[in-house]
């Protein structure tokens, strides 16, 4: 008898279902230290890697803190490092305590407390502890989004291509040739046709390792200070890398912000599709997240912003200095990144409908 694996499941006439809405995670800076402390304490492991992967039940495969959102704390005692890995996630490294160093496809990139990079997507990598310090870093991590897709793919321990073992050689150029069967227009309103031959040969954009020091971007941020009480915005810097284009990205899923928030600071409640991870490494206050206050310090890691949830934060009586991942490039891409700044205002889609405007661009404008 033939084994059925499918079914059919009739919809006729029903009305589509809107997606529950997650609650927030607070994650204390106390439980965070105590997990640093137990995974130091810990054999050195044979691929070198002391990771703990902190996850939310509620958002599904992939031991995730948000649905599409892997976020793991990785601890290097000094003189370790890690066997070299590589898969078709992409990374965000942010550097909470101590220093070292990220090799990437054969690029040495020192970094120190605070400091962000990215790591490209089937890149090969290493992490390395060179100083006398504990080193921890948060990474967040597309992991969770490719296992729902069960599309994950990692590599242990690769070989490095000789290339790379040159700090800032070139890849091998994939650039498309002529092709004979181009793409070509098919209707007047601008529907095309591609033949296959160009669709396993997509243009290459090279996306590069970046490495965002903290120095120069404090720098940057303290001048925002000066928009004063009645700007309304938010006082940050996106960590742009350009090869993410329109999608606004720190990588191709997520983009990482650092904000300065002014003590006493009362933000406007908003809510975006995008879901939003936040790592508060100055000051306090609270955010108030669907109806519900949680209160948070430096040092504290919050889901403070689920996807649609209506949110809002706000300072206390010190400067708050916090990283925020968010998951918008990949909604831009996928025209899904609904927006609302105001909650009596308009719903948009970033990317695809329209955008918002604060009041330094019409003061300045």
């Amino acid at each position: 008898m033939e084994q059925i694996n499918y079914k059919f499941v009739d919809r006729t006439g029903a009305s589509e279902s809107t997606s529950e809405i997650l609650d927030p995670v607070l994650i204390k800076k106390e439980a965070i230290q105590t997990e640093i402390e137990r995974l130091a304490g810990l054999p050195a492991a044979d691929n070198g890697r002391r990771v703990s992967r902190i996850v939310n039940p509620a958002a599904g495969v992939g031991d995730c803190l948000a649905a599409g959102t892997a976020v793991s704390l990785c601890v290097l005692k000094p003189g370790e490092h890690t066997q070299r890995i590589r898969h078709n996630s992409s990374l965000v490294n942010f550097c909470i305590r101590g220093a070292g160093y990220a090799r990437v496809d054969g690029r040495k990139m020192d970094f120190s407390q605070y400091d962000l990079f990215n790591i490209p997507a089937w890149s090969i990598y290493e992490y390395g502890n060179d100083t006398d310090e504990l080193q921890v870093r948060l990474v967040y991590s597309s992991s969770a989004l490719l296992e729902k897709l069960q599309v994950h793919i990692v590599e242990e321990n690769p070989t490095l291509e000789p290339a790379a073992h040159e700090e800032e050689s070139e890849p091998q150029d994939h650039s498309n040739r002529m092709n004979p069967f181009g793409t070509f227009q098919l209707t007047e309103d601008g529907a095309y046709l591609m033949p296959y031959e160009q669709l396993i040969s997509p243009e290459v954009v090279r996306n590069k390792p970046l490495l965002w020091p903290w120095n120069k971007v404090k720098t940057e941020l303290e001048k925002l200070k000066a928009l004063g009480q009645s700007y309304v915005g938010r006082r940050l810097y996106l960590l742009y890398n350009p090869a993410t284009g329109r999608a606004n990205g720190t990588t191709h899923n997520y983009f990482a912000a650092i904000t300065v928030r002014p003590k006493n600071i009362e933000d406007k409640p908003h809510r975006h599709i995008s879901s939003a991870i936040n790592y508060f490494f100055g000051g306090h206050g609270y955010s108030v997240v669907k109806g519900t206050r949680y209160e948070w310090e430096a040092g504290d890691l919050m889901l403070t912003a689920p996807g649609w949830a209506v949110h809002v934060h706000n300072s206390g009586d010190q400067d708050v200095y916090e990283l925020t991942i968010q998951d918008s490039p990949l909604h831009i891409s996928m025209e899904t990144l609904l927006w609302q700044e105001d909650l009596n205002g308009s719903i948009e889609t970033l990317g695809a409908t329209g955008g918002f405007h604060t009041d330094r661009e019409l003061k300045t404008g």
